[in-house]
């Protein structure tokens, strides 16, 4: 299991780490840091903020190395930690976010469409992606948590929950209230355009 075909083995690295070749678990944090850090800035949405978190977390594994058991692989214990230090993260500066949210009405640069596309089109386009990631940001931690990690990163309802530490069910309840939380954020502003 994680064998890999350009060197040795996550566990082969963990153990040798262990032993207190730094050079291996260096090897192990080039492997995964960029997973690591993606996943955390989509939780984050600022890159200076995903870079802290990213290393903080690989700090953190290396000290916590020999409490690792490896009854997960390597990058899911590495993710949980990840997951956990971001979602900390997010609740201690969450009043600090939103009143930044609040003040910034900056349109990103790139957002422009393409050029066959109306302004008209372009805006709207922009306006609802807006929206969206406010109603994904609006959800509380508890519902954002999973529903980053499925929608945005891809896992399975399982994955998920091996990580939250919770039940498949669990994840797949939370899923199912914060895509209706999204819908019920999102009706006023869908429903604008239709026909009376």
């Amino acid at each position: 299991m994680n064998r890999r075909m350009d060197g040795p083995s996550d566990e082969m690295l963990v153990e040798q780490a262990k032993g207190g070749r730094m050079e291996s678990f260096a090897e192990l944090a080039r492997r995964y840091q960029k997973r690591i850090y993606h996943t955390v800035y989509g939780f984050v949405k600022n890159s200076l903020d995903a870079d802290d978190l990213t290393q903080e977390t690989f700090m953190v594994a290396f000290k916590s190395l020999n409490g690792f058991r490896g009854r997960s692989s390597f990058f899911t214990w590495v993710y949980r930690i990840a997951i956990n230090r971001t979602l900390n993260f997010l609740k201690k500066h969450r009043r600090e976010k939103d009143r930044e949210e609040l003040t910034d009405n900056v349109q990103p640069a790139g957002e422009v469409g393409p050029a066959r596309q109306s302004p008209e089109a372009n805006s709207l386009a922009g306006e609802l992606r807006r929206k969206l990631e406010e109603a994904i940001e609006a959800l509380p931690f508890l519902y954002r948590a999973p529903f980053q990690l499925v929608v945005f990163q891809g896992m399975s309802h399982g994955q998920a929950a091996r990580l939250l530490k919770c039940t498949e069910n669990t994840v797949s309840w939370r899923m199912f209230k914060a895509r209706k939380m999204i819908q019920d954020r999102l009706k006023p502003y869908l429903g604008r355009g239709e026909a009376p």
